[in-house]
């Protein structure tokens, strides 16, 4: 293995290392306490961002069901490098927050559009002057909503209505909001922030609920999640004998899709659907930067979903270049003979678990071995380069389904889904396709 891979594996080991973390959990409580200080919880809010309308709210029931204090900052748009093709993502988001919301009851109607500029930056003064108010922090929040409210409207008139900062003062509020979720490590809108650790949207709201009720900071230990997002449970038995296409676009260099694998592997053999592997190439290695940033919270992130779905994570060899490519030459000669999920998920737990340098001809020697895939499949795929030509056209086809990265999924032609995070929709899209009905 190369010194490259040993000294990456033991960084990202330690990045992820329980252990550590809840030694800063545990220091952070103990100052905490020692200063008589309030549990704080920074939000901060992005007004264009459908998952930030959501997120207003539940922080009412945040703030009703654990003692902290709530610290809201109004915040910039992510750059282009921390949130690449933008249409796109706002578009998939506006859509993705309808079905999110009705699901775990909250509301959000999709205008079919962005907000217009305008009325964004009149909504930007209006949330500065209310996150400013001298009120509580209740008052605040039903302010928040009602312009969110208003702006997802397109109401000019009620926008306009909201006492306003002046624009000067909102550029530097704002300026000061993106700066401070930078130091700390993000950035998105809709998110978290408490004593070292970020919970993004709805989908990671579980996760500070579980750390508050940890710290003591539950005033009900007996409450009900605010909202708990569904997970993939195979509990129902297809009826009519449909053998849907599960399409699953990947890549190697992506933790979510290794976290995805085993999931989508259950669904396929559950629900008897033909599984796609659609493999493609990382952002990376498609000239689009990943800021530091944004590669350490999904590491972290990573590690919490993998442990709440009891894999291992961690021991991280990056496949950046020449490993990936090896991996997809492999896999695409692997999907021929009927080893393509088999070699996907080893590759991907070799990299991300083991830390396996798949560069290196014995590391991928061992990753296609306990997948099944023989030597000589190895070599003969390394020769060939027309795995190249199916990644273009993987990538080409999702992109024409609204989506841009991976995991991404599509039942049939049915409307394709971004993120591990919406597997459950593709289950339902499953259980649809093959009439399944519950198990009794």
């Amino acid at each position: 293995m190369s010194a490259k891979a040993v000294i990456g594996g033991a960084i990202t080991s330690l990045i992820t290392s329980p252990r550590l973390r809840d030694s800063r959990r545990s220091l952070a409580g103990i100052k905490r306490k020692l200063k008589a200080a309030p549990a704080q919880v920074h939000y901060f809010h992005q007004t264009d961002d459908p998952y930030s309308h959501l997120m207003l709210q539940v922080l009412p029931a945040l703030l009703a069901n654990y003692q902290i204090e709530l610290v809201l900052h109004a915040a910039s748009i992510p750059t282009e490098a921390a949130a690449p093709d933008r249409v796109r993502l706002e578009a998939w988001s506006r859509r993705d927050a309808v079905v999110l919301a009705k699901r775990v009851g909250l509301h959000f109607v999709d205008p079919q559009q962005q907000p217009p500029a305008a009325l964004v930056a009149r909504a930007d003064q209006a949330l500065v002057a209310a996150f400013s108010a001298s009120t509580t922090s209740s008052e605040v929040l039903a302010s928040a909503m009602a312009i969110s409210d208003a702006l997802w409207r397109s109401n000019a008139t009620a926008v306009s209505a909201f006492p306003a900062a002046e624009p000067s003062t909102t550029a530097v509020a704002m300026e000061a909001g993106a700066a401070l979720r930078q130091k700390l490590g993000h950035y998105l809108g809709g998110t978290l922030y408490f004593e070292g650790e970020w919970y993004w949207g709805i989908d990671r709201l579980q996760y500070l609920e579980d750390r508050l009720r940890s710290a003591g900071l539950a005033r009900n230990a007996r409450l009900a999640l605010i909202a708990p997002v569904p997970r993939v449970n195979c509990a129902h038995q297809p009826t009519n004998g449909a053998h849907p296409d599960l399409h699953f676009f990947l890549s190697f260099r992506s933790p979510y899709t290794y976290i995805a694998v085993p999931r989508v592997i259950q669904m396929a053999k559950h629900y008897g659907a033909n599984l796609q592997l659609r493999f493609i190439l990382p952002m990376a290695m498609r000239g689009l930067p990943v800021p530091i940033e944004k590669r350490l919270y999904i590491t972290r992130d990573t590690k919490r979903e993998a442990e709440s779905l009891g894999l291992r994570f961690g021991r991280i060899a990056d496949p950046l270049g020449e490993p990936t490519e090896r991996g997809l030459a492999v896999l695409h000669h692997a999907i021929k003979v009927g080893k393509g999920p088999e070699f996907a998920l080893s590759f991907l737990q070799g990299v991300f678990a083991d830390g396996i340098d798949a560069g290196s001809d014995s590391g991928l020697r061992k990753i296609a071995e306990r997948a099944g895939v023989n030597a000589a499949l190895v070599k003969t795929a390394l020769a060939d380069s027309s795995w190249r030509e199916v990644a273009e056209l993987n990538r080409a086809e999702m992109f024409s389904e609204g989506l841009w990265g991976v995991p991404s999924f599509r039942v049939d032609q049915r409307p394709a889904h971004w993120g591990q995070d919406r597997m459950w929709l593709i289950e339902q899209d499953l259980i649809a396709a093959t009439a399944a009905v519950a198990k009794t």
